[in-house]
């Protein structure tokens, strides 16, 4: 059954839409991480797992109405390019949710430890990466939201900002030594920035995807 081309623009609309909300639920859920992480919050470690299953669900209704758009509708090329776009972009969304999720799980883990010497010392730095990363995805949110292209291409410039913190909080964990008690807090710290690290990919992606629909082209 096909549609006319008014009526496929409002589902394209309503698409962009419903990515924006799921985005807006990753945002939420990325601050709750931070809350659990650096306040030592146990009500924002169990809001998230409520949040992460809105985010699975938008997930999943959205890659749903992409593929019966595709597959019913055959749309013209440029519209396709949007709905593939779209597609790919959810799937960042929803893998920054997860990482969001796991990093509260790790944060519960480590709330035992609070006042050991490595976190006292190493913390600072992971919330520069943690600010940095958030930082990266509301631009890239900012740039959907706009379809703006050279916003979304200014995530990327960002990235390295966190890939820099990574390195250094890395090798700051590979330089200690006569380490006293349990490995457990390094060994979740090393989880914790590896997660900040690829959310801040799936960041970068969603900007180059957002480029990506307004100019036709990966910049």
């Amino acid at each position: 059954m096909s549609i006319s081309n008014t009526q496929l623009k409002r589902q394209l609309k309503r698409l962009e839409q419903d990515t924006l909300r799921m985005g807006a639920l990753v945002e939420q859920s990325f601050r709750l991480s931070n809350q659990a992480l650096f306040q030592r919050d146990l009500a924002a470690v169990e809001a998230i797992p409520y949040l992460d299953k809105q985010i699975d669900q938008f997930y999943r209704q959205i890659e749903s109405d992409c593929v019966l758009l595709i597959t019913l509708q055959a749309p013209a090329s440029q519209d396709s390019r949007l709905i593939g776009a779209f597609m790919q972009l959810i799937r960042d969304l929803e893998r920054i949710g997860d990482y969001a999720k796991d990093i509260s799980e790790i944060a519960a883990q480590l709330f035992p430890y609070q006042n050991h010497a490595i976190l006292i010392k190493i913390l600072p730095q992971i919330e520069l990466m943690f600010n940095q990363a958030q930082a990266m995805l509301a631009t890239s949110l900012t740039a959907l939201s706009e379809l703006d292209a050279e916003v979304g291409k200014r995530v990327k410039e960002l990235d390295s900002t966190v890939d820099d913190l990574y390195e250094q909080i890395y090798q700051d964990l590979a330089r200690q030594r006569d380490i006293q008690g349990s490995v457990e807090p390094f060994l979740l710290i090393v989880l914790a920035i590896r997660h900040l690290e690829r959310m801040a990919d799936h960041a970068t992606n969603i900007g180059q995807r957002v480029a990506y629909i307004v100019i036709g082209h990966r910049p």
